[in-house]
Parts: structure tokens; sequence; C-alpha cells
């Protein structure tokens, strides 16, 4: 008997307003002491009134317009009725009936819905008590609902990834879900045929492998309760990231039990009072499209565009420093060596130093100058790295370092012939090896050229004034 999986998604996303939903408070997602961006509103007194975040309704608004969504003309919140410690109301404020946002799709899998609502506080346990912070309560929380099209762990983890990358360059999340600010729930079941199966929810996964390891565990689970022809049953599951398997939390419970009722302290929206038009022409350059434009303008792999587009930063960077590079060397090779010296090189001494883009002293037009020099065969891979390692320092452009520090290139040939005999006299047993094939003595000898010029020659101009002289 073969088994259809079947997943839908439901994502929760703490967008980034200044202030909380439904009051004045400010949105600290940073906020390292407890209870501190608190009022009588979002914690739930009697006779308090609260209002609707008008950027938190446009973010779900631009959100919709970049997923294909059709945006409603009229909408409401609704009061979702359940008991949770940190639930300091006692219910929810959400939207059930009038969504802002239905339809849409991405990565060819549909949305249903997308909505707006209040998240709930945040709770500490320890051995003898349970202490609870209400700093998250009331923040502005956007739901996402997908259709039940996805069929395995691969295809969720790919639509959350890039749905990630999409509310990062749309500015309304961070979406770091180490940090709580995008939590993912999978609705999991198994098919026979036509006919859906049992769904089963896994709550709360906080990161991508985890949503990969929920989902599969559960297919698996699913699978042999039916095929020893027992019943799965409709509940609500936690994912133990210790153990790598999803543990029964409670048994699922059906909308009506919710009692969702029109909320009676807000008026009905009406999304004719938002510039529609304005925040859609306002939208920026979704993912996919740039990743399209920087494979054709600048000749990159799929593979690398990957990597800059997944960080909007990286991508910025990379595209002010290419423009900028046109006007020394616009081939192909100039953008591919740019890109090498911003993944590897570039980003390797930020991380050592934990700093990020809006730190860095480098600019990028510095950056485009040094990849000329290399490039213009001005500088070799050698001595552009320590360069560049200084620029990384003091910001300064890289002729500026050069000129300060003595360190320009060898490339008269004269010059380096002599350096070349004198290297060759020095290492006749390397000489010796490479006439009888060994390719890799000839890197041996490139290297002790480099040595003696301090690694201030061209290695291609070595390489070849190496090979006329051991091919005589």
């Amino acid at each position: 008997m073969n088994f259809t999986p079947t997943v839908g998604l439901e994502i929760h996303i703490e967008l980034k307003t200044k202030t909380k939903m439904f009051c004045s408070c400010l949105n600290g997602s940073e906020e390292k002491h407890p209870n501190v961006n608190v009022c009588p509103i979002c914690l739930g007194h009697p006779g308090t009134l609260p209002t609707i975040n008008k950027e938190a309704v446009k973010a779900i608004i631009k959100t919709g317009l970049a997923l294909n969504g059709k945006i409603a003309e009229h909408s409401q919140f609704d009061r979702k009725s359940y008991f949770y410690p940190d639930l300091p109301k006692g219910y929810q404020i959400s939207q059930y009936k009038y969504p802002l946002v239905e339809g849409g799709f991405l990565n060819d899998i549909r949305i249903r819905r997308i909505h707006l609502e209040e998240d709930a506080g945040r709770l500490i346990h320890s051995i003898n008590s349970s202490l609870v912070d209400f700093n998250r309560a009331g923040r502005p929380l956007m739901e996402l609902v997908t259709e039940p099209d996805i069929k395995t762990a691969d295809e969720a983890v790919a639509f959350a990834k890039e749905l990630q990358i999409i509310l990062r360059y749309l500015n309304v999340s961070d979406a770091d879900m180490e940090k709580g600010q995008m939590r993912i729930e999978a609705n999991i079941s198994l098919s026979v045929s036509e006919e859906m199966g049992t769904k089963v929810e896994v709550k709360n996964i906080n990161s991508f492998k985890a949503v990969s390891g929920a989902i599969q565990y559960e297919i698996e689970r699913q699978e042999k309760i039916l095929r020893e022809r027992k019943t799965v049953v409709q509940e609500t599951r936690g994912w133990d990231d210790v153990k790598k398997n999803t543990v029964s939390q409670r048994l699922k419970e059906e909308s009506h039990g919710y009692r969702y009722f029109p909320e009676p302290d807000l008026p009905p929206l009406d999304l004719k009072d938002f510039d529609i038009q304005g925040l859609k022409e306002g939208l920026p350059e979704l993912p996919k499209a740039k990743r399209e434009r920087f494979i054709s303008e600048f000749g990159l792999s799929r593979e690398q565009v990957r990597i800059l587009i997944e960080n909007k930063p990286t991508a910025d960077f990379f595209e002010s420093a290419a423009s900028e590079l046109k006007i020394y060397k616009p081939q192909t090779d100039s953008y591919n060596l740019l890109h090498n010296y911003l993944i590897s090189d570039l980003r390797g001494l930020m991380n050592e130093k934990s700093i990020g883009f809006e730190d860095l002293k480098i600019t990028p037009e510095h950056l485009a100058h040094l990849v000329a020099l290399i490039v213009e065969n001005k500088l070799s891979s050698r001595l552009a790295k320590n360069i560049l390692a200084r620029m990384f320092e003091t910001g300064l452009d890289p002729e500026q370092i050069i000129k300060e520090e003595n360190l320009t290139s060898v490339s008269n040939e004269n010059e380096l012939e002599a350096i070349v005999r004198e290297v060759i006299l020095e290492n006749p047993n390397a000489v010796s090896d490479f006439k009888k094939g060994k390719i890799t003595s000839l890197q041996f000898l490139i290297g002790k050229a480099m040595a003696k010029t301090k690694g201030q020659a061209s290695p291609d101009i070595l390489q070849k004034l190496f090979l006329d002289y051991l091919s005589k």
C-alpha cells in the first residue's frame, strides 16, 4: 500500500514595527529585562481599549502583494477565546472570517490566507516555578497559512527559507527563527488514493533543520501506524529537538472550539483607506527577480547567486561594487573574482571580527578597485589579500595602501627573470622533478620566487617565465 504525504504550513512571523499591535508599548524584540514594554492595554486590564497599528496592516498588505495574494476590500478583527498562562486577556485578538489577504503562491505552493493578530507572552520554566514575561504579549504577529500542497520535508523547508528571504527584503520582519521571530507549525497527514488522512499538527518548530526532521519523522510515524492497521489520532504534537521525535501534547481543537466572534472594541477595516497601488509600486526587487538579473547581468552561476541573494546586505554590497567595477573591467571574470573576494575573503574577515556591513569600513568602490588591480595584473592574489586586510582595518583605498607601504607589484620581466634564474639554480631537485613530469614542482618554484618578491610578483608572469626557462 502506498501512502501520499500531504503537508500544510502555518507560519507565524513577528512584524518589525515600532510599537505593539494594539497599544503604544515599544515592540522591542531585543529587550532583555522582563515585563518592561507593557501597559494596561497589552496586559488585558478591564476597561482598556485597543487601537489598530496601521504600520502592521501595511506590512501584511506588502507581503500579500509580494506573494501574489488578493488584498481584501474589507476586513475585521475577531476575538479568539482560549486560556493560556502567557495570554493576559484570556483571549487573543486575531482574524478569522475576513483576513487581510487571501490566495497567492510561492514556489508553486498555494497560500490560503495571511492575517494579522497579536502575539502571546513568554513562559520561562525552572524546576520549581514558571515565570511569565509579557514583553512579547501584544506584538504584531503575521500568520500565513498554505494550502496542503507540500509533499516532502524538503519542499516545506524550501518554502519557509524563500519566505524568510522575502520578508527580509520587504523589511517587514527579521524573521530570525533562533529569536522566535518566525515560528512554523506543520499539518501532516497520509492519504491513500484521493482520500485525505487524519491531520496531525506539529507546533512551534524553531529551525529549518527541525522543520525537516519533524515532518520526516511524522510521515514515518503515521505510515507505521497505518501499516499496522491502527488509527492515527488527530492531535497536536511537539518536536523534541534532543530526541529527534514528535511528542503528543493535546488533542487538536477545532476552530469552533475557539468561539470566534467579531472583536467588539475594534471597528471593521476598510482597506480602501490604504494606498494599495502606492504600496505595490514601492515594493523592492524581490529575490526571484534579482537572482535572474544577477545571472544575466553579471554572468554568475546559480549557486553564486543563491549565496548572494539569501542575504540582502550582501547582495546590495555586491551590486554596488559590481557597478563600480564596470568602470574598470566589465568582464565576467571580474564579477566572478569580485564574488570570490566578497564571499570568501571579506566575509571571512567580517565573521572573524563579528561585524556586519553596517559597521564595515571597506566601501563597495574600494573593493571593486582592488579587484580591478588584480584583473589588470597590477597585484598578485597574495598581495591583494594582505591589502584587503589593511583595507578592513583602515577603510583606505587600495592604491593609497600600496603607495604608503610601497607594495607596488613587481611585473617587470627583466627583474623577474633574474629571480627565476636564481630560484632555478637554488632548487635543482625541484627542477629535475618538474622535467620528470611532476607538475607540483612548478608551484613550488613559483612559491620560492614569490617569497623573494615578498608576494609582490604576478604568479601568471612567473609561471610563464619558469615554463620558458625549464623548456630550454
